[in-house]
């Protein structure tokens, strides 16, 4: 990295320690993009920044949003997917080549503050069956490895997210924690490679999917305000359980001589739609006492300090799997185009604020046509819902979701309207065997909105964020103090 590189990485550095100490709340979250419609990049870093985010997790290393934050100041992990860890893992310079193009090339190029590699995710979800067991941890040496040859060793720190379920507690308290004895030598020598290397370990915690994986678990417990009754184990008294998930992982540590293991929470959250508990009402509930936590400050009783927390996630996204769950395309705090789903106080009396800019299709929707009446053949009918299901977002009309109670028509209308819209509203996607029709009156009935897409065909490419700054060898020398300063920051995470 060039010299002038060097001194606009030490800046943004310097520059988000400003903002903190301005009372800025150091918010972050993740930014999915498994969608059909997504937003452009810099109107999602714009959304970032008005909404106090000063940090955010990719999934992988998406070229416009990389671009995109470049000089917006906001700190970025970049993620690598699990397919790619065997080739990762095979040949340290396929590590070299993935750095030098997804972090190296963002950094010095478009100054897009890279501060950690997110090595996989989850990897050792028993739903893998020990398929990435193998090469996570080489995957991760090699990646390293990359990271120092590149110059980046101090700067950029490596990662590995894990689920929860790498260590667990017999006693059901959270100072009998411990890792999965099949995974306790892998685990010790990552977090030890980790702690040699001034890394940290990254956990995703997510309450609602406690709550919803155990029919006795006390529901009151998945959230931060509630009335359930306390877990006491000795002199700690656990009200909740993300703080108890947490310490569970804390203990597992100290146990093996990793008491001080710096750790990261990279996903928590909880969804909208898609589940009887996954609604507005319930999201907004612990996504708010959430916030709240995190703007004070607050540790969990075993480690006081504060870890940085990554809420899951930033707005919906109607392309994911759902074999988990009809839940899993609404974590987003935000609807798919940036819309607000329900009010939330950012910090320091904050509003939420929906995304500015964004272009939609036509204000027209797909329905089912009133001269059908009863359907001469429900087979048709029925066939005809599950293509346009198959290939739009029916997740809305799932049992205990905003579309549950729709009646039949209703039902195949918003099934036909998620086709044509998926379809950029083309000609023939409302058709169905002539059971539909375009109409240009909105079918809406609150709570259930028929959904119009974004415009990803004719959007004209959205404009840069802000400079935060450009290199000059004026504005170098009058801040150079302040840069001295800022590499102390900086070195420490």
């Amino acid at each position: 990295m060039g010299q002038i590189d060097s001194f606009l990485f030490i800046f943004l550095c310097l520059l988000g320690y400003v903002e903190l100490a301005k009372g800025g709340s150091g918010l972050a979250c993740n930014w999915g993009m498994q969608s059909t419609h997504p937003l452009p990049p810099g109107i999602v870093v714009r959304l970032l920044k008005d909404n106090g985010f000063s940090k955010v997790k990719l999934f992988e290393a998406d070229p416009g949003a990389l671009k995109a934050l470049g000089r917006s100041g906001i700190q970025v992990m970049v993620g690598i997917p699990n397919y790619m860890l065997a080739s990762l893992a095979s040949a340290v310079g396929n590590a070299e080549a993935w750095v030098q193009q997804n972090v190296s090339n963002y950094i010095s190029n478009h100054g897009t503050y890279i501060r950690s590699v997110a090595v996989g995710n989850e990897p050792f979800l028993r739903d893998y069956k020990d398929q990435f067991v193998n090469t996570i941890f080489p995957a991760l040496e090699n990646i390293q490895a990359a990271l120092v040859k590149a110059g980046l060793g101090k700067q950029v720190k490596a990662t590995i997210p894990i689920n929860a379920d790498v260590y667990q507690t017999d006693s059901g308290l959270p100072s009998g924690g411990y890792f999965r004895p099949e995974l306790q030598n892998l685990m010790m020598n990552i977090i030890k490679f980790l702690q040699d290397n001034g890394g940290f370990l990254t956990i995703n915690i997510y309450p609602f999917l406690s709550m919803k994986a155990d029919p006795s678990f006390p529901r009151e417990y998945a959230f931060f305000n509630n009335t359930a009754k306390p877990v006491v184990d000795g002199s700690i008294v656990y009200t909740n359980v993300y703080d108890a998930n947490f310490d569970t992982l804390i203990s597992a540590l100290e146990k093996n001589g990793f008491g001080h293991m710096p750790v990261v929470i990279g996903e928590v959250g909880w969804p909208t739609d898609g589940d009887a508990s996954a609604n507005v009402d319930n999201a907004k509930r612990f996504n708010q006492a959430l916030l709240d936590r995190i703007v004070q400050g607050l540790g969990s009783p075993r480690r006081r300090t504060p870890p940085d927390v990554y809420i899951f996630s930033l707005i919906d996204e109607d392309h994911k799997s759902t074999l988990p769950g009809n839940f899993e395309r609404h974590w987003g705090i935000l609807k798919y185009d940036g819309g607000i789903k329900y009010p939330l106080d950012m910090g320091n009396g904050r509003a939420v604020v929906p995304a500015k800019g964004v272009k939609y299709l036509a204000k027209q929707w797909c329905v089912m046509s009133p001269s059908t009446g009863g359907v001469s053949d429900p087979n048709t009918l029925a066939q005809s819902i599950t293509y346009a299901c198959e290939n739009g977002d029916c997740t809305s009309l799932g049992y205990g979701s905003s579309c549950g109670n729709l009646d039949s028509q209703s039902n195949a209308s918003y099934a036909f309207n998620t086709y044509f819209q998926t379809m950029n509203q083309s000609k023939g996607a409302c058709n169905f065997n002539n059971l539909a029709v375009i109409t240009t009156v909105d079918p809406t009935k609150p709570p259930c909105r028929f959904e119009i897409m974004i415009d990803t065909r004719k959007q004209k490419k959205a404009a840069s964020p802000p400079t935060v700054y450009r290199s000059s060898a004026a504005k170098i020398q009058r801040i150079f103090a302040a840069l001295i300063l800022g590499l102390v920051i900086c070195g420490v995470h």
